[in-house]
């Protein structure tokens, strides 16, 4: 009797010592900001001796709005130098290049909205998340993006469990 007792006892201890964490909306969240992946700058590069980009500049408004100023006309021997220049004003959008003929300028910053689904896969260690981001801090320079920064979108992440937690998996096309 005392034998099946002590079974019984270590039975339930190896089963409530059981390592495997819970994977919730919390822990993804938690998970992707550890990982310095949100918030995440959407950014924008801006060509300063392309003409083509000098024109989309304007046309966006941003010479009037005093963050840029372009050179209208060029000698032969001024061509390839800038065209566009950054005023103080837009000193806060402009991101460090390496690159003198290219500028990185801030857009918005992409943040997550609410983590919308979790399907696991492999048992229980490993996990295909789904959530919406937004854009927040849009810039100025938002006039000249592409990017709908009105619309939420919907991204998926792989998510795996190893010894130590759960992390951040390889990303499946």
């Amino acid at each position: 009797m005392k034998s099946i007792l002590a079974l019984c006892i270590v039975a339930i201890l190896l089963t409530s010592c059981e390592s495997k964490e819970k994977l919730d909306r919390k822990t993804v969240l938690s998970i992707l900001k550890e990982e310095n992946t949100y918030p995440k700058p959407v950014t924008e590069d801006i060509y300063v001796a392309d003409p083509a980009d000098a024109k989309r500049l304007l046309d966006a408004g941003l010479e009037d709005a005093g963050l840029i100023t372009v050179q209208r006309t060029q000698s032969l021997s001024e061509v390839g130098e800038p065209l566009i220049s950054f005023t103080e004003k837009a000193e806060q959008y402009l991101l460090p290049v390496n690159d003198e003929k290219i500028q990185q300028v801030k857009v918005a910053d992409e943040v997550i909205e609410e983590v919308t689904g979790i399907q696991m896969e492999d048992g229980e260690n490993r996990a295909v998340v789904e959530y919406k981001t937004t854009f927040v801090n849009v810039s100025p320079f938002s006039k000249v993006s592409k990017i709908d920064l009105e619309k939420e979108n919907v991204r998926k992440v792989n998510v795996v469990l190893y010894d130590d937690g759960w992390r951040i998996g390889n990303n499946r096309k």
